[in-house]
């Protein structure tokens, strides 16, 4: 046999645990048995928008075999060294067996089996799926059956406990074809330290932050929130996310004065890179999906109760749909209140069971005018206002009823300044896929 995949999902729980870290003990494991990494391991976010979704909805996969060629350090485990080679030698089909059942069986015995929702999977296999599957998870909605098939084709093995809904993002991370990629080197506690509050000195990674623009989503200066470090139980202490591989493992030497890691490893993932987000119109946007949508506003934006702003886009194949700006992003509220009807405007964002357009960023592309709005002239023989005869049809004087074509409206104000560029969220109100750079 091949160097094999394997891939995992499903195995944490709102209250605890943490698939990345069983994925550092597979890696353990195949050690033991005396096999190799080949190429980073991965970390792959799935539709934000799913409503079974677990914690951070990451799969994990990596891929094991007899090292060959250059090496790269991507982790420290059991005070050692951790190795990804960039090529992978043939493993027995006795190997390849125990490997498998060795690897689920450390799935099985550190996933919280007991706690609801938690239902581990894991598929190893020589092959992986085609891109299309990662496509579909990371867009919509897929259930179980309908990447069975898929994997029993390419010969992969499948093992799962309860819903068997893992076995979708398991199969998502081997096929993700890692077109556009960003890296996170991810820290971990010692079990004697997890659920007990952690130690994450917030100045130091600020200044490291402010060092490596490479860094992205470490602190959000709006809300003073550290974005490195979770809230929960599970074993995490930081992760630190980068486009440069090299750059995150420089930072983790100057992280000094947090508390001390038991281990860490670097993963190749898709976070910050849009892929969740459909370009099209709001027509082909079903339940639980995102989209980039250009469009016209059909009405001023309002303001809702709460701090939250919404306005109707009209998409250039004539469909409407509501858009709505929440509070939580801070700065996209604003933003919207700053828009007006008739403005060509690029949205992002998702909805869920109803109809609204939640967003996670706009773009002002062209204002409609150069000028707030239009009011109708005054009468040159009474002097008094004219009154408008409807959209389109120009303008007639109660008095004297003398009428003015449209283009005699006498145009008033400007509109408020909009900031040039995208308006993302707040940092701490990003989500993971949440495009990096100029254009979403």
């Amino acid at each position: 046999m091949g160097a094999i995949w394997i891939a995992l999902d499903d195995t944490d729980s709102p209250r605890g645990g943490c698939t990345t870290y069983v994925l550092t003990e597979v890696i353990r494991t195949a050690r033991e048995l005396g096999h190799d990494l080949i190429g980073l391991p991965r970390l792959v976010r799935l539709n934000p928008n799913i409503p079974w979704k677990t914690r951070g909805n990451a799969a994990l996969a990596a891929r094991f075999g007899r090292g060959r060629g250059a090496r790269q350090l991507v982790g420290r485990l059991g005070g050692r060294p951790v190795w990804a080679y960039a090529k992978g030698g043939r493993l027995s089909k006795d190997a390849a067996a125990r490997l498998r059942a060795a690897a689920w069986a450390r799935v099985v015995a550190l996933a919280p089996t007991g706690e609801p929702d938690t239902d581990p999977a894991m598929v190893a296999s020589e092959r992986r799926p085609p891109s299309g599957l990662y496509d579909r998870a990371v867009r919509s909605v897929v259930e179980p059956r309908e990447v069975e098939p898929e994997l029993l084709g390419i010969g992969a093995e499948l093992r799962t406990l309860g819903s068997r809904r893992g076995l979708v993002g398991a199969a998502a991370a081997l096929a993700w074809p890692a077109r556009r990629v960003t890296f996170e080197l991810i820290t971990y506690r010692p079990p004697e330290r997890w659920g007990t509050p952690r130690r994450v000195d917030a100045r130091e990674v600020r200044a490291a932050a402010a060092r490596h623009p490479e860094l992205f989503l470490c602190y959000d200066p709006r809300t003073r929130r550290l974005l490195v470090a979770p809230h929960t139980a599970c074993p995490i202490l930081y992760g630190l996310r980068s486009v440069d591989p090299r750059v995150a493992r420089r930072a983790l030497r100057e992280l000094t004065h947090s508390e001390p890691w038991e281990r860490w490893i670097l993963l190749v993932t898709n976070q910050g890179t849009g892929d969740h987000l459909r370009p099209g119109r709001f027509s082909g946007l079903g339940p639980y999906e995102s989209a980039r949508v250009d469009g016209r506003l059909a009405r001023d934006p309002v303001a809702r109760r709460g701090g939250h702003v919404e306005f109707d886009l009209t998409d250039d194949d004539g469909t409407t749909r509501t858009c709505l700006a929440f509070e939580p992003t801070k700065t996209l509220p604003g933003a919207a209140q700053r828009l007006r009807r008739g403005d060509r405007v690029r949205v992002w964002g998702s909805r869920g069971a109803s109809m609204e357009v939640r967003l996670e960023g706009l773009q002002l592309l062209r204002r409609a005018s150069p000028v707030a709005g239009e009011r109708p002239p005054a009468c040159p023989t009474c002097r008094r206002q004219m009154h408008s005869l409807g959209r389109g049809r120009g303008f007639r004087c109660e008095r004297c009823r003398s009428r003015r074509p449209p283009e005699a409206a006498v145009p008033f104000g400007r509109p408020p300044p909009f900031p040039r560029g995208r308006i993302d969220p707040t940092p701490s109100a990003r989500r993971h896929l949440a495009p990096l750079g100029p254009e979403p």
